[in-house]
């Protein structure tokens, strides 16, 4: 079985699975966060098909994405579950996904799901079997600890990465996903964090243009958004892609679970990364 090797284990999240496992608490019950910890719903709502959440160091971002996990816990499991990230590396193709394997962290492997992953891949003129555009790329891996700790290691799923995010790779990703899943028990997770670098003011104020065009579950607002007022959000297209598929899931509404930036954590508001968690429901 292929598998792919942590990458940002020890960096940008625990290498080990006591301190891993600490970490999380800690994001969970941590001010910015939900408060508590989460417990997993034996018979959930399963209203939940998309969720927004950054991939940061989690001292950063770990609080704000521990508020979209905890939906998930609530909700509880799905049977389905994809990941859209963005391309950091700028390896591999256009739009890449793993479809077969399994992925390592420091609580053990994770397998992707072979069965959605083909339907997908069957589906898509636009999405490439790349194992290389994943091999280095954490927007993906940080996810999956806290997946791993809500829902007790017990789940498959598909990774997709992408380097392309113009609106009509977006379209077509998101729209060959929800059609993919759907009937499903299904949730897909897009992968982002938000303004990069600029003041907290200014991250703040450019941040909420992007939000409300999510809250309104309008792909092509964001886009649109993101490209007219320069937001450097890095992982617009997963999330519009994500808007796309849920859409087709049938998602109604959207709710904002936390906005925070690493000011909120450093003290220092100058330059500053932004952080969300949204969800959406059917």
């Amino acid at each position: 079985m292929k598998l792919r090797r942590a990458q940002v284990a020890g960096s940008f999240y625990p290498g080990t699975k006591a301190a891993l496992t600490s970490q999380i608490e800690e994001c969970f019950t941590h001010r910015l966060g939900p408060g508590r910890l989460p417990v997993l719903a034996q018979v959930g709502e399963r209203r939940l098909v998309g969720l927004v959440c950054p991939h940061a160091g989690y001292v950063y971002s770990g609080p704000v994405a521990a508020k979209s996990y905890f939906e998930v816990a609530s909700d509880g499991k799905p049977e389905a579950i994809v990941i859209i990230g963005p391309n950091h590396t700028g390896q591999g193709s256009g739009v890449s996904m793993m479809s077969e394997g399994a992925w390592e962290t420091p609580f053990g492997q994770v397998e992707v799901d072979e069965e959605t992953a083909t339907a997908i891949c069957k589906a898509s003129d636009i999405i490439d079997v790349d194992e290389q555009a994943h091999l280095y790329e954490h927007s993906i891996e940080v996810q999956l600890p806290f997946l791993q700790y809500v829902l007790k290691r017990r789940f498959r799923f598909v990774p997709i990465c992408m380097m392309m995010q113009d609106f009509e790779t977006s379209a077509e990703v998101g729209k060959t996903i929800g059609e993919a899943l759907e009937g499903k028990n299904a949730l897909v997770i897009a992968s982002s964090d938000m303004t990069h670098y600029e003041s907290a003011e200014s991250a703040r104020r450019k941040d909420q243009l992007a939000i409300d065009a999510i809250l309104a579950l309008d792909d092509v607002k964001l886009q649109e958004t993101v490209e007219s007022h320069t937001i450097s959000m890095c992982g617009h297209g997963p999330v519009a892609s994500m808007i796309a598929a849920s859409k087709i899931l049938g998602a109604k509404t959207a709710r904002l679970l936390g906005y925070s930036n690493s000011g909120d954590v450093t003290g220092d508001s100058n330059e500053v990364v932004g952080y969300l968690a949204a969800s959406v429901r059917r």
